[in-house]
């Protein structure tokens, strides 16, 4: 049996951290824009702690009553078992394709995802449905999450895992300091496989929640406007496609330190 070859390894660790550093980058300030700036008057007072609110029980009720339903949307088995030819065939070849695979499987998984939510997000919004909108659109990211955990070879059912996507959604969509402390802990994380503190689940639904509203304020103020609508919902494809992009990177790592950890790779 052959072992990951180092240098395939090193570089193909590398240049995640370069996909990583690059999303941070990219990410590190809020981008302010014409359109926002004009609906902000109009948004009502009320409007963010419906939406925290709204983001919050959807999180919940997922959860408790619709994983499974999620689950038949997508060939769980056929999953597991790509991913364990993935990693036989690590272990036979040891080379940079082998270790990509798992990367390329997920992106394709990810953008049938993005095409369901423009469906969805754009035709709720050409008939001026905004707030019932956010159950689908929370449904359509943890649908996203759970295939990329799975693509992976990770369960998304344990309490720790789903803090684990609820800190991913939340850092995909933070700025500055926050992002950089957030992409920490994550850090911490997939090297030790446990966090520092025991924060209840319900606490990270609610900071989720307040991140997804922050983020969609605007837009789902618009997608509740009839044909102009479609607008706020084009957004969550925009949305969807950066917490996916974040996701595999963090997904891939660790991927990529398991394989460390459990093959020789000096010959």
């Amino acid at each position: 049996m052959k072992f990951v070859k180092q240098h395939s390894w090193e570089q193909e660790w590398a240049d995640t951290l370069r996909q990583e550093k690059a999303y941070l980058q990219k990410n590190l300030h809020k981008k302010d824009s014409a359109l926002n700036r004009t609906l902000e008057e109009r948004i009502p007072d009320t409007l963010q702690d419906t939406l925290d609110d709204a983001f919050s029980k959807a999180f919940a009720l997922i959860f408790e009553k619709g994983t499974g339903v999620i689950e038949q949307t997508y060939n769980k088995k056929r999953k597991a078992a790509l991913f364990q030819t993935h990693c036989a065939a690590v272990r036979k070849q040891g080379d940079r394709r082998t270790l990509q695979a798992p990367r390329k499987q997920t992106g394709l998984a990810a953008g049938r995802n993005l095409a369901l939510s423009g469906v969805e997000g754009i035709g709720l919004g050409l008939l001026g449905i905004g707030l019932p909108d956010i159950p689908l659109f929370t449904a359509m990211i943890l649908k996203s999450l759970y295939e990329i955990a799975a693509g992976y070879g990770y369960s998304h059912r344990t309490q720790e895992e789903r803090r684990f996507l609820l800190q991913l959604i939340r850092t995909a969509l933070s700025h500055g300091e926050a992002l950089a402390a957030q992409n920490r802990a994550l850090d911490r994380y997939i090297g030790l496989g446990r966090w520092d503190d025991a924060t209840i689940l319900r606490r990270q639904i609610d900071a989720t929640a307040r991140s997804l509203s922050g983020e969609l304020l605007y837009m789902k103020f618009l997608q509740g406007i009839p044909l102009a609508g479609a607008v706020g919902g084009a957004y969550d494809v925009i949305y969807l496609h950066r917490i996916q992009t974040y996701a595999r990177i963090k997904y891939h790592k660790r991927f990529l330190l398991s394989r460390k950890n459990e093959l020789a790779f000096y010959r």
